[in-house]
């Protein structure tokens, strides 16, 4: 089955073809990252306004390198929540005319089940059940997939999302955005700890995260520091903080893990390309004998790809769209 699918929840436009939800026959991604670059970080308004003078293209070349009509598609789909709701609606309305026009199903996909199954295109021999952290720049979560459309959420941020966090700190550092890319790099030849930052839990909800604190105590340093005329070591504090994050990450995750009796562990969303994040993960598998999973480089950001393979899961549980298909700012992925 080949589903033509499309993303378009925040800052890069994507459409991609997929195989039966695990080969990738084509995708093609148009990124705005130089121009929100300008800002600082992503403009709504813009966002929507490029997607507008995108899609159409990309769409057009996913097919083109496919080397498929659309008599070749069997279904179409699209991300229809969460995210930017002006990008969304530009997604969401570009596929409900499609499907208009062509009389293909549409499949309504979740952006965070996305990210999920952006792991199947990587790792065929993976199933649920798993349990997985999706950490991104707007989200942070603990999530039991016990089968491919059945999620249950155990635990999440209750402020800042992991990626969000990286975000301003990089942010407050000097570094351009995106950010957390940059503060992941100068981290590598910083010590971790050189500076003593908070590690938040959150009271009686062990699975839980919470960055905000960790967030502040960073910055503060920072503006305390320049307000004495004084320059802090940027690749110490950028690993101290980066460790402080992943810490974080990795103690919820791995006991969670431990109290539900899951021994495979899968990273998802943007953050899963931290490196450190994934040298953490992969040395606590190792030594417990579990199995870690997480996507390519390639495919931890906003993507069709991603998409594609979870809308052939969602076809096969019988989701459908029809033309009342509205985008949602914000839904829970269960």
């Amino acid at each position: 089955m080949k589903i033509l699918a499309i993303e378009s929840s925040c800052d890069e436009t994507a459409a991609a073809v997929v195989e039966d939800g695990r080969t990738i026959l084509s995708s093609v991604i148009a990124s705005q990252v130089e121009e929100h670059k300008l800002y600082g970080g992503v403009v709504p308004e813009i966002a929507s306004r490029r997607h507008c003078e995108a899609i159409n293209g990309v769409v057009r070349q996913a097919l083109s390198d496919a080397g498929l009509t659309f008599e070749g598609i069997d279904a179409l789909a699209v991300t229809y929540a969460p995210g930017l709701i002006g990008a969304l609606l530009v997604g969401v309305n570009f596929a409900k005319g499609l499907s208009m026009a062509t009389g293909l199903p549409l499949i309504p996909v979740h952006h965070l089940r996305s990210h999920i199954a952006s792991n199947y295109l990587a790792h065929p021999a993976l199933k649920p059940p798993f349990l997985c952290l999706v950490v991104s720049g707007g989200h942070s979560h603990i999530v039991e997939v016990r089968d491919y459309t059945e999620m249950k959420i155990i635990g999440k941020t209750r402020d800042d999302a992991a990626g969000e966090a990286f975000d301003k700190a990089a942010r407050t550092m000097g570094m351009p955005y995106p950010g957390g890319i940059h503060l992941d790099q100068a981290a590598e030849s910083g010590d971790p700890l050189a500076f003593r930052l908070p590690h938040p839990k959150v009271e009686g909800a062990p699975y839980d995260f919470s960055f905000s604190g960790l967030k502040t105590a960073v910055i503060n340093l920072i503006h305390n520091a320049s307000q004495k005329g004084e320059s802090l070591p940027v690749a110490d504090l950028s690993a101290s903080f980066r460790k402080a994050v992943v810490d974080s990450l990795t103690d919820n995750f791995l006991r969670a893990a431990e109290e539900l009796g899951y021994h495979t562990l899968v990273l998802a969303g943007g953050v899963s390309a931290n490196s450190l994040l994934r040298r953490t993960m992969d040395d606590a598998c190792r030594q417990k004998g579990w199995q870690c999973y997480y996507p390519p480089l390639s495919l931890c950001g906003d993507n069709g790809a991603m998409v594609g393979a979870q809308a052939y899961y969602e076809y096969l549980a019988g989701k459908r769209a029809d033309t009342s298909l509205n985008a949602r700012a914000t839904m829970s992925i269960e």
